[in-house]
C-alpha cells in the first residue's frame, strides 16, 4: 500500500465531513446515485465519477453525495435522486455525463428541475 500524502488525508477528511453534514442535516442538497448491479452495468460509476469531478471543480462543500442500491427501475438506469433542502425529491433517469452536469448545475446549484431528464417528482417513502 502506498504512503498517504497530505492531499489524500484532506480528501478523506472532506468525505467524512460531508457524511457528518448529512447526519446533521447541514447540506443544502443530497444527490443519491443508484448503484445496484443494474445501475453499475448501465454506467452509474461514470455518473458518480462525473459528480465527484464536478463537485471538486466547483469546490462545492454543502452538497452531500451518497450511493444506494437498486431503485427498482433497472431499464431506466443510470439514475440519481436529487433532494434539495425542504424540497420534494426528483428522480432522474437514463443519464449520461453531460446530462448529470446539466442536472447538477441547473437543479442542485440553481434549484431548477431539469424536466427533460426527470422521471418523477416525489418520494416513494411514506411518512
Amino acid at each position: 500500500m502506498p504512503k498517504l500524502k497530505i492531499e489524500d488525508l484532506q480528501k478523506i477528511s472532506d468525505k467524512v465531513r460531508r457524511t457528518t453534514l448529512l447526519r446533521e442535516g447541514a447540506g443544502r442538497a443530497k444527490v443519491t446515485v443508484h448503484m445496484g448491479t443494474c445501475g453499475i452495468s448501465a454506467g452509474a460509476r461514470k455518473i458518480l465519477d462525473a459528480l465527484l469531478k464536478i463537485i471538486e471543480e466547483k469546490d462545492v462543500k454543502d452538497i452531500i453525495l451518497v450511493t444506494s442500491g437498486c431503485a427498482g427501475l433497472c431499464s431506466r438506469e443510470p439514475m440519481v435522486t436529487v433532494e434539495l433542502k425542504d424540497e420534494t425529491p426528483v428522480k432522474y433517469v437514463d443519464l449520461t455525463e453531460d446530462k448529470i452536469r446539466k442536472i447538477f448545475t441547473d437543479h442542485v446549484l440553481e434549484g431548477h428541475i431539469v424536466t427533460d431528464y426527470a422521471l418523477a417528482i416525489g418520494s416513494e417513502r411514506t411518512r
